[in-house]
């Protein structure tokens, strides 16, 4: 299956998958809001963005270039401008996406510590209702209910670390692999021969 994926792909010489991008000018690569920033503080269009991240997810680990098609070869200025774009948006998604990877940390440690310190009371207070000479319905109720909420407490921590830790360690390795890839340039013309 991989390697039909792969096959979908051009390659260089030396092995490298060629992830093609192809636009008339170089405006169509980024976002139309911001017209008048400059080409290295604009951002990317968010097709063009996506479609990088799920070529880099489907090629997987194999080795990349960027191969930009444009309708004329940018000055040698202009290509160091777009290089420049190109690497500093996807780090900027990297660092977006290590601060939500912190943040969601932060919260499974907070969720992980309350459940277990709601499970030492749950313990502390069954150990505490069977020393009482009655233990009323009302006791054990809030004595199951605590320890209920400890454990649905540590399965929230769980689940935080299992299901969203993983994709979004995906996402930074996907950024900071486009933003390290190497970026070419060629015509129309060019890509016809």
């Amino acid at each position: 299956m991989k390697k039909d994926i792969l096959e979908r792909y051009d390659r260089l010489d030396d092995g490298r998958v060629v992830i093609d991008v192809y636009a008339s000018k170089v405006e169509e690569l980024y976002e139309d809001f911001d017209k008048q920033a400059p080409f290295h503080r604009k951002d990317l269009d968010e097709e063009l963005a996506a479609y990088l991240i799920d070529c880099v997810r489907e090629i997987g680990r194999v080795s990349f270039i960027i191969r930009i098609t444009l309708d004329g070869i940018p000055s040698a200025d202009m290509q160091e401008r777009i290089k420049t774009s190109l690497r500093k948006f996807f780090m900027y998604q990297r660092e977006l996406e290590s601060a939500s990877m912190k943040r969601l940390l932060r919260k499974s440690l907070i969720f992980c510590f309350s459940g277990i310190v709601l499970l030492f009371l749950s313990l502390w207070l069954s150990g505490f209702m069977t020393s009482a000479p009655e233990r009323s319905f009302y006791h054990q109720v809030m004595v199951e209910g605590v320890t209920i909420a400890a454990w649905v407490s540590i399965w929230e921590s769980l689940s935080i670390l299992l299901v969203n830790w993983w994709p979004s360690r995906q996402r930074i390795r996907f950024n900071s692999r486009i933003a390290e890839a190497e970026v070419r340039f060629q015509a129309h013309l060019a890509a016809r021969r």
